[in-house]
């Protein structure tokens, strides 16, 4: 990638001033947006159905960090990209839960309140963009009747501390998804 050149002009008061322009590299990176490809984790839903929930209140202070991706009980949790299955959970809120790690092992997927896990479902196994994971439930503490996917990113540094890292909101990479 080539390093955008700014002109900077430095101006030095005196007497009088007189300004000398200098040349400054400035490294830019690409956006996390350009670096990932995604489908809508959740088999026949469309972007026109998605809702941001990412900056939703959630009890004790919390921020959702995440989307909620509506579907009938038991319709299938599609792996967004490639990646390997890190951890397979059970928790209090999140219920039954994946943690996909990416090819490159900077980014984790999240996805809660399963009901069940694809069969075969293995931690360490590599999934393909589109692979059936798991399906839809209500599992933690989404509540009976409440079927939902719960889809979180996450930038980690550290793919072995895979629950800690920068939340970034998958809404708009799930609504520019071309079907």
């Amino acid at each position: 990638m080539r390093p955008l050149v700014l002109q900077v002009l430095v101006c030095v008061l005196l007497i009088s001033s007189a300004c000398e322009p200098i040349e400054t590299q400035i490294e830019t990176k690409p956006s996390f947006v350009g670096q990932v490809e995604l489908i809508i984790p959740v088999q026949g839903v469309q972007p026109e159905h998605l809702t941001d929930t990412f900056d939703d209140a959630r009890s004790e202070g919390r921020v959702h960090d995440a989307i909620d991706i509506v579907a009938p009980a038991g319709t299938p949790v599609l792996a967004a990209t490639d990646g390997k299955i890190l951890k397979l959970f059970q928790s209090d809120r999140g219920g039954t839960a994946i943690y996909q790690l990416s090819t490159d092992e900077k980014t984790i997927y999240y996805y809660a309140h399963l009901q069940r896990y694809a069969d075969n479902l293995i931690e360490g196994n590599s999934v393909r963009q589109g692979d059936v994971i798991a399906y839809v439930g209500d599992s933690g503490n989404a509540g009976p009747g409440n079927y939902h996917l719960h889809f979180s990113i996450s930038a980690v540094s550290d793919p072995k501390r895979y629950w800690e890292g920068t939340s970034i909101n998958p809404y708009p990479l799930l609504r520019s998804t071309v079907r």
